[in-house]
């Protein structure tokens, strides 16, 4: 019983999420000041059986100011520094692969110069069997930087330690649901042997049976 019914959990929470392979999250927009903040920036590929290239450019347009910065740019595996205001201050936080998806980078150390106008370029090249089609998608945001976290940046915290639960309960209950198909399999297996007994001992009860008749 246990078993049927972590089956529909965790068939109704991946029905749920089957889409859920890459999703269009908008960035936080407020950094706590001598905090890291994390520069979220995602753009999903349409078709997922595309191969595909990308690079990553990030520019800043500081509070007051009319121009953008070049401050980073990623084109797998090597990433650089473009603004030595943000020199030793970035980090790579996105996809592991030249197939970029997720394009996020992690500053450390905010400061309230920090504040400002955020442009994320993902430049997408997809291999097409014909000929290759450029994708280019930008994403702007501002950023607040601010002495102590409000009452609001909490609560998204806490959103997100919420779908970290509920991704661990996923894995618990296929850890279990594996589980129930080892014992019910092993369940199967007891109840074919013991069939295969019984079907043996009927056969020499019979094959006794019909030596009897004939010493008779």
């Amino acid at each position: 019983m246990i078993c049927h019914l972590s089956l529909l959990v965790v068939v109704n929470l991946f029905v749920s999420q089957c889409h859920g392979g890459c999703a269009e999250v908008d960035s936080l927009t407020e950094a706590v000041a001598g905090e890291g903040f994390l520069l979220g920036c995602i753009s999903c590929k349409k078709r997922e059986e595309v191969s595909a290239r990308a690079t990553v450019d990030w520019h800043f347009k500081p509070l007051g100011e009319e121009e953008f910065r070049h401050i980073f740019h990623y084109d797998h595996p090597s990433a650089s520094i473009l603004d030595e205001d943000f020199s030793e201050r970035l980090a790579w936080h996105g996809s592991n692969n030249s197939d970029i998806q997720i394009g996020a980078i992690y500053i450390n150390n905010v400061t309230f110069n920090d504040t400002g106008t955020y442009r994320c370029t993902i430049s997408r090249t997809l291999f097409l069997p014909k000929y290759d089609e450029h994708v280019t998608v930008e994403k702007e945001f501002e950023l607040n930087v601010v002495a102590v976290a409000n009452q609001e940046l909490t609560a998204v915290i806490s959103e997100i330690v919420m779908y970290v639960l509920i991704v661990v309960l996923q894995l618990w209950l296929i850890g279990v649901l594996v589980y129930c198909y080892k014992k019910i399999s092993e369940e199967h297996e007891g109840r074919e042997g013991r069939k295969a007994l019984k079907a043996q001992a009927q056969l020499l009860e019979s094959k006794d049976n019909c030596d009897g008749v004939q010493l008779e």
